[in-house]
């Protein structure tokens, strides 16, 4: 194969990216947080540049708290030095060499806050899961981590946590495998919705663990087939102003996840509800999904198929019971027994 000579005719208005950034980071890096790399490096000298969390956010079209995620990834990769305040406020950013071929070295921690050196790294606690192959949690990387996480659950949570509290989620780096970046989304999703039992964000990470998700981009993902899934049960059902309860959510996920059904076929089932019962019904629906399932329904044109198929059925049956009828009533019809030479002479006696 012919070798591709590769020509640059444009230097100016550039940004320069090491070579090394490529070989020996950009490859573990999540592609949101390769997105905020490039963008620092971009404005890095330029003397117009007035960014602000916010600016970045919205050209990369990316939340302030995927950005900050993004910063604490590279400063714990030691590409990026972060300047904070006494209160803890970002304040500056300075980009540093790459400091660590092959990626063997980490670039020495930026100063920890007071609250962050009051939560030193704890092992996982003992709970029925497969036994870790994570980055072993004595490693200087982990122990960053780690500390970096407790701090940042306790200012979503807003009060410093318990003993319990740290080795739960020193168990979902450690045990679940989870990355920093995923377990620091878990606890913002969980509080946005309202959710700072720790009991709680433990079952999500539990589902999420049990699902395979490894990334933030596939836990957002299903937390978007999780809230479609709900809108269209709750709405087709007329529900408004709440979420499923736990029972419904059951129900939900069951037909969903276990029995595999598209938004639309659910739907479908809870209008048929409605129709028949006229209230909401989660039992009755669910009797018509399980069928469903049964007869392996996998479209809308599954269950048009099914349904012409049962009024042929119905149709064959009323022309049988109507057979029969028609055949019991001629049977059951009174014969009569005539005497004809007594209705002869009855004739010629008349004439």
């Amino acid at each position: 194969m012919k070798t591709l000579t590769l020509k640059n005719r444009f230097q100016t208005n550039a940004t320069l990216l090491p070579n090394d950034f490529i070989d020996n980071y950009m490859i573990d890096a999540n592609g949101e947080f390769v997105k905020v790399y490039l963008f620092l490096l971009r404005h890095l000298d330029d003397p117009c540049s007035s960014i602000t969390i916010s600016t970045i956010a919205d050209c990369l079209n990316n939340t302030e708290n995927d950005i900050l995620r993004a910063f604490r990834y590279w400063e714990n990769a030691g590409l990026l030095c972060v300047e904070r305040d006494a209160d803890g406020r970002i304040t500056g950013l300075e980009m540093q060499k790459t400091a660590r071929p092959g990626r063997t070295s980490v670039a020495e921690p930026a100063a920890d806050t007071p609250q962050e050196t009051a939560a030193p790294a704890r092992k996982a606690p003992a709970a029925p899961r497969a036994k870790s192959k994570a980055v072993p949690i004595d490693s200087f990387r982990a122990q960053k981590e780690i500390k970096s996480l407790l701090f940042i659950a306790e200012q979503y949570l807003g009060k410093t946590l318990t003993h319990t509290e740290m080795e739960t989620i020193t168990y979902f780096y450690d045990t679940l495998h989870m990355s920093a970046d995923l377990i620091e989304y878990l606890l913002e999703s969980c509080v946005e919705n309202g959710h700072k039992s720790m009991h709680y964000i433990q079952k999500v990470a539990f589902s999420w663990a049990e699902a395979g998700i490894e990334t933030i981009s596939q836990a957002k993902e299903q937390s978007a087939l999780y809230s479609r899934n709900c809108y269209t049960v709750l709405n087709a059902f007329g529900i408004k102003n709440r979420g499923p309860a736990a029972s419904e959510l059951t129900y939900i996920k069951k037909w969903a996840e276990e029995y595999g059904f598209a938004p639309d076929i659910i739907e479908e089932a809870c209008r048929r509800t409605i129709a028949a019962t006229h209230q909401p019904s989660f039992e009755y629906a669910d009797k018509i999904l399980t069928k469903w399932h049964g007869r392996n329904i996998r479209h809308l044109k599954d269950v048009s198929s099914l349904d012409e198929e049962y009024q042929k059925e119905r149709s064959s049956g009323k022309t049988a019971i109507r057979s029969r009828t028609v055949t019991k009533n001629l049977n059951n019809f009174e014969r009569r027994n005539y005497d004809m030479d007594s209705l002869e002479e009855q004739l010629l006696n008349s004439n």
